[in-house]
């Protein structure tokens, strides 16, 4: 199954965002047979972050929140919420994929 996961940053924790960058790319590379894609979401015109979004494979939601938590950003106090919703991937690369 594939899970999107939706991250909302908490503000005044922003700089643990460049501390702890290094180590959460880190994560993503170990974990890319699982987390296919990872990006920033920013919701301001500089582009500043506001969160983030995960494309997950996965067995169920629970070995997704295992993930979530051994982001190194997890335990830093970054991420004000998460949610974590199943996904069906309709169209991709130019093509219906149902």
């Amino acid at each position: 199954m594939i899970y999107a996961v939706f991250f909302e940053d908490n503000e005044s924790q922003a700089d643990k965002r460049r501390e702890y960058m290094t180590a959460h790319l880190a994560f993503l590379e170990r974990n890319a047979n699982r987390i296919t894609a990872a990006g920033p979401l920013a919701d301001t015109a500089d582009g500043r972050p506001a969160g983030g979004l995960w494309l997950v494979t996965a067995e169920d939601a629970g070995a997704v929140q295992d993930l979530v938590e051994e982001d190194p950003f997890w335990p830093t106090g970054l991420r004000r919420s998460h949610r974590i919703l199943h996904w069906t991937r309709v169209f991709a690369d130019g093509a219906r994929k149902i």
